[in-house]
């Protein structure tokens, strides 16, 4: 029997007089690989947001191992890797320099061997005294992601992260997922990638105007079905 790692339940945001979600509940298992879509709007980040503790929900609960979120102490953050449009880095700062800074935030042991095994990973080992603020909008998207992983984080949360890679960078992020995942990462990402999305998850999710309209494990949903039935279930037929 697998175990729930995350519960989600009648989860509600609103902002003003707006709903961005509208009683979201889904169940997340422990070495899942989520994959949600939905057109622009439909609530994604949102979500992701509340999951993160980046913000708060105006109704609804999230569970982690059975206790509530807004229960655990401010340190459970620490279980999380975030990878989102915004990459969280200093650009007055090496790349080096801004992973030293981040693993002493998390208290990283081993540290420097951490850096320097995770740049060469992202393949900016060579970069890696040079100023971020002049790294390209791909570059700062693969630092994001050894800085997102630097702390062995036991939940890896993705906003989009294959916008603006070039298909190289998207061959090392695919790569780097797949392994978290061999080492039973639970994974929750949001994209608009279909192809890369269905091939690295185990669910599949649709969310629609603030609601999930599809959740199937992926095992039941034929690869050459997936983008009709993904266009179906946006277009409500």
């Amino acid at each position: 029997m697998n175990l729930t790692l995350i519960k989600v339940t009648n989860l509600e945001k609103k902002f003003g007089n707006n709903y961005a979600l509208k009683g979201v509940s889904f169940n997340i298992e422990k070495g899942d690989f989520v994959s949600i879509f939905g057109p622009n709007g439909a609530g994604k980040t949102t979500l992701l947001k509340i999951i993160s503790t980046q913000i708060k929900p105006t109704a609804g609960n999230i569970f982690y191992n059975g206790v509530a979120l807004k229960d655990l102490p401010d340190d459970f953050r620490n279980y999380f890797g975030v990878i989102s449009h915004q990459p969280f880095l200093y650009e007055n700062l090496t790349a080096y320099e801004n992973l030293k800074f981040y693993g002493g935030l998390y208290n990283v042991q081993n540290l420097d061997n951490k850096i320097i095994s995770l740049l060469k990973s992202v393949e900016l080992y060579q970069r890696k005294d040079d100023y971020v603020r002049n790294y390209s909008r791909g570059m700062l998207q693969r630092l994001s992601i050894a800085r997102a992983l630097l702390h062995d984080p036991e939940i890896i949360l993705l906003d989009e992260p294959y916008t603006g890679l070039d298909q190289h960078a998207s061959h090392i992020l695919t790569n780097i997922l797949k392994e978290q995942f061999g080492k039973n990462k639970t994974i929750l990402m949001i994209t608009h990638n279909l192809s890369k999305g269905y091939e690295l998850a185990t669910k599949i999710m649709v969310m629609k105007k603030g609601k999930i309209v599809y959740n199937e494990n992926k095992s039941v949903i034929p690869e050459h079905e997936f983008e009709d039935i993904y266009l179906s279930v946006v277009s409500g037929k």
